[in-house]
């Protein structure tokens, strides 16, 4: 399943820490002068959790934060790529990851205020060469990932022609169009397809005459190459550039002033009305998956927004009751959701958390080179220092997992799984990530049982039951 996120010093290297402190980090933006004490304090807490966390090797990245339409705190740490010769600064432009969706939905809500399209239209209507399971799906299916659509896996296709080829060639549907949720890239590539044929611009055209031209998103742009101005790259946790996706087009790079350009944009129906927001908000198929603008949270007015692309982690929370904007943006898969939520709780005057060292982080190493001594490790770690590192968070162990799997090291993702099947006994997803890792080795009885202990737990939206299915085929067949 999709990861939600000696030791440290080996990490966290010396040349790393100690020249950092002085040249890449970017000094905040100064609170205001008439700044109340609270005020002043708030800023010093957010400064020292964000210091702390990159420090500890949690965040590399920019991270913005706005107070009653007034930025309180913006802030750089790190670098820009894996060579870390050139800081981070606030015209950084990263890849969003799936925030970049949110133009698309936004876009076919443009059209349709416009009347020039109507979102239950079912997409035969616009010709775009599709098998007959067109005539079922609607543009409300495809905003709101309820289409039953092939997928279009991110690895495969390497432009838009081929992910063409991929639905044209699918022959039916995965479920009923409106029955069931699939979060996947092939509902974002008709959408944008369609405002193509609807508005006769190219996606991107449309997006910069309609959006970021209007919003004055200055440093924002469409795929940029490697080399652009202002742009990063990704590395990993060896300071190695990440093979970033070619896939389909249209995905949007832009910093943290432009992203928040967006947000408050939307928050001021500048470009949609209020209804319109809240339909994009709101999923009428899958409501605890949200809709196309992230999840909103009634209760709290709360919206939020993540989105990942190999190394690359956003983040943004959106509080409308108290007027609170967050963003972080990393181009080093980070801990943007932890900080989000733990700068959010800080400034509504609730208790908060400095994210601990990570515990992947700290055993990765010995884990690649030797799972046992990986696991031996963890155990002396925890048994030493175990307030100090992220111990009570699944997605560690996961992580490191599903780092060993792409490492081709399946046995040992298995042990890494097994041990955290241990330490998590009602954690459904790791039960998941274990069937995963059997079925990669073909030990077929073991994935069954890894599965069914995930369904017991309250399941995996499906995937469980799929792979069951997947595999009793396979047996059979054999």
């Amino acid at each position: 399943m999709k990861i939600k996120f000696l030791l440290v010093a080996a990490i966290l290297s010396a040349n790393v820490l100690s020249a950092q402190k002085s040249s890449d980090v970017k000094e905040a933006k100064k609170t205001p002068q008439n700044s109340t004490p609270r005020q002043s304090a708030v800023f010093s807490q957010i400064d020292s959790l964000m210091t702390t966390s990159y420090e500890r090797g949690l965040f590399n990245g920019n991270v913005l934060i706005v107070k009653n339409n007034k930025i309180i705190y913006q802030k750089s740490f790190g670098f820009t790529d894996e060579t870390k010769k050139t800081p981070l600064s606030e015209n950084s432009i990263f890849n969003i990851g799936s925030i970049a969706k949110e133009f698309n939905a936004v876009s076919i809500m443009i059209l349709a205020e416009r009347g020039l399209l109507n979102l239950d239209d079912h997409i035969s209507k616009f010709d775009l060469g599709l098998p007959k399971w067109s005539e079922k799906v609607t543009i409300r299916h495809l905003i709101n990932y309820a289409s039953g659509i092939a997928r279009i896996d991110p690895i495969v296709p390497k432009n838009d022609q081929e992910a063409w080829k991929i639905l044209r060639n699918s022959d039916s549907l995965l479920f009923e169009p409106g029955t069931a949720y699939r979060y996947d890239n092939s509902n974002v590539f008709l959408q944008r397809r369609i405002i193509e044929k609807v508005s006769g611009m190219t996606y991107q055209e449309f997006v910069l005459k309609n959006i970021v031209g209007p919003l004055k998103m200055t440093n924002s742009v469409f795929d940029p190459k490697s080399g652009y101005k202002n742009r990063t790259s990704c590395y990993d946790l060896d300071n190695v550039r990440c093979p970033e996706l070619e896939f389909i087009s249209g995905w949007l790079w832009t910093d943290t002033n432009d992203l928040y350009k967006w947000i408050e944009g939307m928050n001021s129906n500048r470009l949609i009305s209020e209804k319109s927001f809240f339909t994009l908000l709101e999923n009428p198929y899958a409501v605890d998956e949200g809709g196309s603008l992230g999840r909103y949270f009634e209760k709290d007015e709360l919206q939020r927004h993540n989105g990942v692309s190999y190394k690359f982690e956003s983040i943004f929370l959106n509080d409308f009751k108290n007027k609170i904007t967050i963003i972080l943006l990393s181009n080093n898969l980070n801990r943007v959701w932890d900080l989000g939520y733990s700068i959010h709780s800080l400034m509504l005057g609730k208790e908060y958390e400095i994210p601990k060292k990570s515990i992947h982080l700290a055993i990765r190493k010995e884990a690649l080179n030797d799972v046992e001594k990986g696991i031996e490790a963890y155990y002396l770690i925890k048994r030493n220092s175990e307030k100090e590192y992220s111990f009570g968070n699944p997605s560690e162990l996961n992580a490191l997992g599903y780092e060993l799997l792409r490492a081709g090291k399946t046995n040992g993702a298995i042990e890494i799984f097994k041990l955290a099947t241990k330490e998590f006994s009602a954690n459904a997803n790791l039960f998941d990530s274990l069937g995963e890792a059997y079925y990669i080795n073909k030990q077929y009885d073991l994935a069954l049982n890894s599965y069914a202990k995930a369904i017991k737990l309250g399941g995996t939206n499906g995937n469980a039951e799929k792979m069951i299915e997947k595999i009793e085929k396979i047996k059979e067949s054999n």
